[in-house]
């Protein structure tokens, strides 16, 4: 398999720099000016399922939060609560594992502060991520044993086959600060691949044309955690690449969308 290191720029990947609809509100999960969340809540009374959503970028300062803006309205429109998650990055002081990670787990713990207020429904909630931040979801799964339900959509889901095909120019490494022989106890810690996620529903979404993160990682991924009596599931999406995934405006949105719908019901 070849990999491209610098994926030329695509038509798709215009979701990178189209401005997204405002947020309900933005709410700050910690000091740090990268520890917020955008909110966005449906019409109608009652108490909201919520996806949580986590952007990737490959862990770095360059990407934040506003292209998934996008998917994240769609979503809100379709009738769930949505917070979309800001976190350090590699770049930004205290990024890169563990501090990237840790914002995660702070900005779901959140949650519950803002329960009540905003009418959620935790009970029904779904952790969903792109790319690298796919892996950030599956891995939240993996250390909050209480997160029941996580979505991957072209989730680097496996950190030391991307280091093998030196993904994004070694973007792992830069992560974690080391090769799986210089971090192996980071790699442990924070490899879906290597994560137990015994109780919780795992769905891998991915485009058959993705050229950014190998289609790949998700098959493998699905297949070794079936083999160890794990709940994971594969959507294979014809005809997208990386970006259609979190693109509302694409033909790949109606999937996206209605496995959301499938596993919050």
């Amino acid at each position: 398999m070849v990999c491209r290191l610098s994926p030329p720029l695509m038509p798709a990947e215009d979701i990178l720099t189209r401005t997204p609809p405002p947020a309900d509100a933005r709410l700050r999960y910690g000091e740090d000016e990268n520890q917020f969340g955008d909110l966005r809540l449906p019409a109608g009374q009652g108490r909201h399922p919520v996806v949580l959503f986590i952007h990737g970028g490959y862990w770095r300062a360059r990407y934040d939060l506003a292209h998934a803006g996008h998917l994240c309205a769609a979503l809100t429109k379709a009738g769930f609560a949505t917070w979309n998650v800001e976190y350090r990055r590699v770049g930004n002081a205290g990024g890169g594992w563990p501090g990237t990670f840790d914002d995660v787990v702070s900005a779901y713990g959140f949650l519950p502060q803002i329960e009540k207020r905003y009418a959620l429904n935790l009970q029904r909630l779904l952790v969903m991520g792109h790319s690298a931040g796919g892996q950030l979801a599956l891995c939240l799964a993996a250390h909050q044993r209480d997160v029941r339900c996580a979505a991957a959509l072209a989730g680097v889901v496996d950190l030391k086959r991307a280091w093998e095909l030196h993904l994004s120019n070694d973007a792992v490494v830069e992560f974690l600060g080391g090769t799986p022989a210089q971090a192996p106890d980071r790699y442990r810690a924070a490899d879906p691949m290597e994560l137990k996620l015994p109780d919780a529903q795992q769905w891998l979404l991915h485009g058959e044309n993705d050229n950014v993160v190998p289609p790949e990682f998700s098959d493998v991924y699905v297949r070794a955690k079936t083999r160890a009596g794990e709940k994971a599931h594969l959507v294979r999406i014809a005809d997208a690449g990386h970006f259609e995934l979190i693109d509302p405006a694409s033909a790949a949105w109606p999937q996206v969308r209605g496995t959301v719908e499938r596993i919050l019901g």
